[in-house]
């Protein structure tokens, strides 16, 4: 057994099953693919390496070998490896991803020219219809050539897919990684949230006690994090409302913030979406704000306590798919599934996502999805559930 087998799968299965041809040209960024490589493995790919002659100057063959457990391609020969890999043959790949892609590369491709090892997978793949993402870097003048920027229209209206760059100075750096990565899953998902607008509200509320101190919970967000991210894969245009927070947020995701009940209030006039989930642990009580500092040397301090307005009616007024979730704890599966059909028809919701807290184990989660007239248990990582919740979401 190769060592680079023992990551696969090690994150997700998300890929499982999949091929991909990792073309790798000469940009800087190419000595970024050893990682690049391994995470897309770590979530159950084949990957494949294809080097330009210019890549191997910045990136050996030897060390993409190692580090996918592949035979690195960096000449096409008697085997004729871009038709076995892109031709319409059985057990060819499933993407070509070209991270990182130079302009020079991008425009000979747009040309139909195929002078290179990557640029000949790319000629083949786009006549056999073989999925092709490309992940751009260079130098922002060239980014911004009008000749360059005229070919990357031609390859999109070709079916051709772009990640990044992600402008920083006068440079075009290659998408971070996990973007990369995000982008490839979601290439090659059934994409059953194409074309949906999704809302993910997610993250703790924080009520003001006075200017310094704050009220709040315990949750972390991971739950509209990892929805999000399943939403993504699937296909949907997902945008994130989130309060505190304990969780790295995905950086392909756009993401608004807010801190209380009353900025939540505010934000829900703007929405406009197909379907809105609200994981998110929101309050049901604000107080009196108090002005400057409450004494820390007091023995006794009496807060005062205020109602506010439940968000789920205020949601549901402006789109009407809403999802909501319910939360117990010690409670039998019976009286879990009759608190989240009280929610589903008190609230006018589309579907509740209810569990026990109980039922929330490291590395594990078991949830009751909801709807009028049905109802299915899913357990297993929190990935996993997500994405499974995520396909049922998608019949609603």
């Amino acid at each position: 057994m190769h060592p680079s087998e023992a990551i696969v799968g090690s994150l997700s299965s998300l890929l499982r099953g999949k091929k991909i041809v990792l073309g790798i040209t000469g940009s800087i960024a190419a000595v970024e693919c050893f990682e690049l490589a391994r995470d897309l493995m770590r979530h159950g790919a084949t990957v494949i390496p294809v080097l330009t002659l210019e890549a191997q100057k910045l990136v050996t063959p030897y060390a993409m070998s190692f580090a996918t457990g592949q035979e690195a391609v960096t000449e096409l020969d008697g085997r004729v490896q871009h038709v076995t890999l892109m031709g319409d043959v059985p057990e060819r790949a499933d993407l070509l991803l070209i991270a990182p892609s130079t302009a020079n590369t991008i425009s000979k491709i747009a040309c139909g020219i195929d002078d290179t090892t990557v640029t000949t997978m790319a000629t083949v793949a786009l006549g056999s219809g073989v999925p092709i993402l490309i992940a751009p870097a260079m130098h922002g003048a060239m980014f911004n050539n009008p000749m360059v920027a005229e070919n990357i229209e031609r390859l999109k209206k070709a079916g051709v897919e772009f990640v990044g760059p992600r402008m920083e100075g006068k440079k075009a750096k290659i998408a971070v990684r996990e973007e990369i990565v995000h982008a490839v899953i979601r290439k090659l998902s059934d994409g059953d949230m194409k074309g949906r607008r999704l809302l993910m509200i997610g993250g703790s509320s924080a009520e003001s006690m006075d200017d310094m101190r704050i009220v709040t919970n315990k949750g972390t967000g991971e739950t509209a994090v990892e929805l999000a991210k399943a939403a993504y894969h699937e296909g949907a245009d997902v945008e994130m409302w989130m309060g505190r927070c304990s969780m790295p947020l995905p950086t392909f995701i756009p993401i608004r913030r807010f801190e209380s009940l009353a900025d939540l209030e505010k934000m829900i006039p703007a929405i406009d979406h197909d379907m809105v989930v609200v994981p998110a642990a929101l309050s049901d009580f604000t107080f009196d704000r108090k002005k400057g500092k409450l004494p820390s040397e007091a023995k006794v301090t009496k807060l005062q306590l205020r109602s506010v307005p439940k968000m789920l009616p205020l949601i549901v007024r402006k789109c009407d798919r809403v999802i909501g979730f319910k939360a117990e704890s010690g409670v039998r599966k019976e009286d879990l599934v009759k608190e989240a059909v009280e929610s589903l028809d008190r609230n006018l919701l589309k579907a509740v996502v209810a569990n026990d807290l109980e039922e929330v184990k490291p590395g594990s989660t078991k949830v009751v999805f909801v709807r009028s007239g049905y109802q299915t248990e899913i357990e297993g990582s929190k990935s996993e559930v997500a994405h499974q919740l995520i396909k049922e979401m998608s019949r609603i």
